[in-house]
């Protein structure tokens, strides 16, 4: 999938040189993983955006498509998400779904949707921070932007979806 991946670092890059935002690109090892690669950009995990693709379905004949937003040292709330939509079922999308509506491969995926068949949630917390990093869409570059700018452009809606710290 590296021609859609490389169309949505592209439109990201737009989108935040359009919006005249303060924005700051990382370039590091490729890494995927949360805690891996906070390390390699020498930040807190809590600084991170942890973005998650969920599959929702509110009845037998309604799947809805949720990217969840929560920051890197939590974990998402699937009761939570499940509440928030008075669905029967919570579960994490399959892989071809998410890389599909993410028009990312995993470990790659923006806190911002570029599909009208994903909707954006992120938890409060992920807002308030001053620095919000997150790979863009690449292994090896990550962005760094204030949440405040982060809510200004991806538009989520603002629901608390993270759970306890893992461990």
């Amino acid at each position: 999938m590296p021609d859609s991946a490389h169309d949505t670092y592209d439109h990201l890059i737009s989108l935040l040189d359009s919006s005249s935002v303060d924005y700051r690109l990382i370039d590091h090892e490729p890494e995927g993983s949360t805690e891996a690669v906070c390390a390699l950009r020498g930040h807190p995990a809590s600084e991170a955006a942890k973005c998650i693709v969920l599959r929702v379905k509110v009845d037998r004949r309604t799947t809805r498509h949720v990217l969840a937003v929560v920051p890197g040292d939590r974990r998402v709330d699937l009761d939570a998400v499940r509440t928030l939509f008075a669905a029967r079922y919570v579960g994490f999308s399959d892989p071809e779904t998410a890389e599909r509506l993410a028009r990312a491969v995993p470990g790659t995926v923006l806190p911002f949707s570029f599909d009208p068949d994903l909707e954006l949630v992120a938890d409060p917390d992920v807002l308030d921070r001053p620095k919000l990093y997150f790979n863009a869409a690449r292994l090896d570059r990550s962005l760094l932007i204030s949440g405040a700018d982060y809510e200004r452009l991806a538009k989520p809606r603002v629901e608390r979806i993270a759970g306890p710290a893992e461990g």
